[in-house]
Order: C-alpha cells, then structure tokens, then sequence
C-alpha cells in the first residue's frame, strides 16, 4: 500500500482500523478449505467440493478485505509509519515462505543423502538386496510402479528463461513507475504477467506429460511426492504471484500509485523475485542433480 493517497498528504498520525469480519471469515475458509484437501486425499466423496468452495470462499473474503486496505490507503489515512509495517510484514511474511521451502528441499535432502545409502548399507542389503541407491527408485520392497524421471529439457530449460526474463521486466516496471511513466509501467507489468501465465501453462503441460508418458505421479515413492510437491507449490506461488501482479496492474491503471509511494508495487515486486529465486534452486535440485 501507498504510504499517501494519490491525491493528498500523508495522515500524521498511525491509523488503526475498526473492527472487521474478514479475518474471522478468512479463517472459517481456510479451515474449509483444508478440511476438503484432507478429505478429498482420503478418497472421501464431499472432499473435492469442500476444497473447491473454501478456495473460492477464501479469495472473495481477501477482495473485500485488500478493498478495504486499498480505500484506506487511496483515502489517505496511512502515515509513513504504516507504510513501515507494511515492509516488515512483507518481510517476514516471505521469510516464512523461505522457511516453507526449505522444509521441502530439506525432506528432498535427507531422502536422497541419508536414506537411500542407510537402506543400501551392508546390514540393510539381508532385507532389501536389490535395493540400489540411485535417485529416482521404485523402494526398497519395490512397491512403486516403473516411472521415468523428469529431466530438464526442453520444459524446466524454458520456463526457467520465462521467469528470469519476467524478473526483468518486472524490473524495468518499477523504474518507469519511479520515473513517472504510467504507460510503460502497465505495459512492462503486464508482460511480466503475461510471462508468468505462459511458466503455468508450460507447467500444466509437464504435469499432463509426466502422468500420461513418464508414468510419473504423485504417488511414485519419495521421489514422485518430492517433485510435485515441491514444483507444485511453486506453480501455486507463481500463480499467487501472478494474481498480485494483476491486482497492482488494475490499480496502476486507476492511477493509484506516486513515483514515491507505491509499496503495494515493492511488495508484490519482492514476492515475485522470491518466485524467481527459489525456481533457480528447483531447476538445480530437482530437474539436474
């Protein structure tokens, strides 16, 4: 958010909201939407719909609630010192995320560098001695299905040049709206955006690939449950990325945003190289090692 309106001066004073409904409503529809995704993993028939409307639920009451912070900022009512707040929630807010994926590339690290030599050892070799230590095995008891793994080319190559390319003019973006220049922030912003839907398209194609040719699933031992949840997640925050560009897109064209004032820019800007940034570790992890 904007530290001042677009039209007027900063407040002199630290603002502090009324009493609101939405984050009861956000957490009624969080917990929807997570009672669904157990379900719905649990084969339980009400699963998918539950998911399905606490998502919906969640992304109408966060509308209304950013409409809410968006009149608040336009209106001028936010002082510098809310701008403040607002940096060091998106701070720790993305620092969170970075501890999120490091629970997952650290699961990925422990199954690949601890496990599998521990159940290829000498005393293992009397339970399972077939079991070899290569990434991307079917399991020591060999439960798992034959599946082929993912390799970085041609997909992961090119969507790795697509969200390096969207950094930069995601980049490019910024310093036209410091300069001044409306136009070239929207249309640099909307290529950024743009970029970021063809990474999701290119992913959705991978997905189809991996189930239909590669035998590859959700479900193909450790190896399987790695890939997707870590590549997943990722789709899910560029997709989330993309939704906050957007939003920061409709508002630069409302005329929202000074070449001084504009953190609602800098925050999504941030969360979007974050994206960039952990995609590096995923292309170098995942697809190559």
């Amino acid at each position: 958010m904007s530290s001042t309106s677009s039209h007027g001066a900063a407040a002199p004073y630290y603002f502090v909201p009324g009493p609101s409904r939405w984050p009861l409503l956000a957490g009624l529809c969080l917990l929807v939407t997570m009672a669904g995704a157990s379900a719905w993993v649990n084969d339980v028939s009400w699963g998918p719909v539950a998911n399905l409307l606490g998502i919906v639920g969640t992304l109408i009451v966060l509308y209304f609630w950013f409409g809410d912070a968006i009149k608040e900022s336009e209106g001028g009512l936010y002082s510098q010192r809310i701008d403040h707040s607002y940096r060091w929630s998106m701070g720790w807010f993305i620092f969170s995320e970075v501890m999120f994926f490091g629970a997952f590339f650290g699961a990925l690290f422990y199954a690949r560098t601890i496990s599998m030599p521990w159940l290829s050892d000498l005393d293992h070799k009397f339970i399972w001695p077939d079991f070899a230590p290569h990434w991307g095995n079917v399991g020591p008891a060999g439960t798992v299905e034959e599946f082929r793994t993912m390799g970085p080319f041609p997909i992961p190559t090119i969507n790795t040049a697509l969200l390096l390319t969207s950094g930069v003019t995601l980049t490019i973006s910024h310093h036209a709206l410091r300069a001044g220049h409306r136009a070239q922030t929207a249309f640099w912003l909307f290529a950024t955006i743009l970029l970021g839907a063809v990474f999701m398209g290119f992913q959705a194609y991978e997905y189809h690939h991996a189930y239909t040719e590669l035998n590859l699933k959700l479900t193909s031992g450790i190896y399987g449950s790695t890939f997707f949840m870590l590549t997943g997640f990722h789709g899910f925050h560029v997709t989330m990325g993309a939704i906050m560009l957007s939003v920061v897109l409709y508002r630069v064209l409302r005329g929202h945003f000074t070449p001084d004032h504009h953190f609602a820019f800098e925050g999504a800007a941030w969360y979007w190289h974050f994206v960039d940034v952990v995609w590096l570790g995923l292309y170098v992890v995942v697809y190559w090692l």
